[in-house]
């Protein structure tokens, strides 16, 4: 559980599940409220727990994408339960 704890890991988990391999810019933007400073830290997190891959490329400007390990997409199921449980939830709190 302290691997996953926290607000943003299951946001940058939900995102790279949907939308696969993505570059830094494109991962920040699609999850508005998160800090350049916390994305950078949640996701040297995550590749240290080796449920993300880093990849850079040597190119100007420097080009990093980060896409799910094998670790990382077994955490589909888990990731999707939680999702629609909040999405049932919400539709409870509406009425």
């Amino acid at each position: 559980m302290n691997t996953l704890e926290g607000k943003w890991k299951f946001a940058i988990l939900y995102v790279l599940l949907d939308r696969g391999t993505l570059r830094f810019k494109e991962l920040e933007r699609a999850i508005p409220d998160i800090s350049t400073r916390m994305l950078v830290k949640e996701l040297k997190h995550l590749e240290n727990k080796k449920i993300v891959q880093r990849t850079a490329y040597a190119t100007v400007p420097p080009k990093v994408e980060y896409t799910l390990t094998e670790i990382g997409i077994s955490l589909q199921p888990v990731i999707s339960s939680i999702s629609n449980w909040g999405k049932d939830y919400a539709k409870a709190l509406a009425g």
